[in-house]
């Protein structure tokens, strides 16, 4: 496991400002015993906490046509069929991945393909569990489309504490299966649209883990 490169700054900024922090408080305002430990202990926890949020785990890359991969760790919170306005302007299933403070924050392509259609919508920050919050919040909408010509939409979205997301997609670009696709900083949600012919293989509730979990099948 190594931090990934969107944190390698952030986990810097904070490690420095942290430790001037606490030499601050030690030299200028209270050397006792309990004080300089309390904020020292605290500022350890918050650190980890930063440096485990940024991680880039080691996964085995799976390539596998006819297969979708979850695009992202998470907790499975929408299956169902939905009306997708913006691209497809039709029936999709939507199977919708919510991601915690806790999880991975690295997002995958789902399958190889080529990118039919990328755009960011600037936007609100709300809960990313709340339905309307993936027409409403900052979010980004990626098309690909596979050898077979059949279509899926991804949408990064940002939630309550989620501030920036990022996005590796250009519109025309072929990319493999289980590449990189972005990255969303602290708590968001990925939504899928799969055509109506496909299996769905998760249910409610269930965890996912991006490259590994199969989310559906074409």
């Amino acid at each position: 496991m190594t931090i990934h490169k969107e944190g390698r700054k952030i986990v810097a900024l904070f490690f420095f400002s942290l430790l001037v922090i606490n030499l601050l408080v030690y030299f200028l305002i209270s050397k006792h015993f309990l004080v300089t430990w309390c904020l020292g202990i605290a500022s350890i926890l918050f650190f980890l906490f930063i440096v485990r949020f940024f991680r880039k785990p080691n996964r085995k890359i799976r390539v596998e046509d006819g297969v979708i991969y979850a695009p992202a760790d998470g907790k499975v919170l929408v299956i169902e069929e939905t009306e997708e306005e913006e691209y497809f302007k039709d029936k999709r299933i939507q199977v919708s991945i919510f991601m915690s403070v806790w999880n991975v924050h690295i997002n995958w392509f789902p399958i190889t393909g080529l990118i039919k259609y990328y755009k960011y919508h600037p936007g609100q920050f709300l809960m990313a569990r709340v339905p309307k919050s993936s027409t409403l919040n900052e979010r980004t909408t990626v098309v690909l489309e596979d050898k077979d010509k059949k279509e899926i939409l991804v949408r990064q979205i940002a939630g309550i504490v989620a501030r920036r997301i990022i996005c590796y997609a250009k519109e025309g670009n072929q990319v493999n299966q289980n590449s990189e696709m972005g990255f969303i900083r602290f708590g968001s949600r990925v939504d899928v649209f799969l055509p109506l012919d496909a299996k769905v293989e998760v249910k409610l509730g269930d965890k996912t883990k991006g490259t590994g979990t199969i989310l559906a099948r074409l």
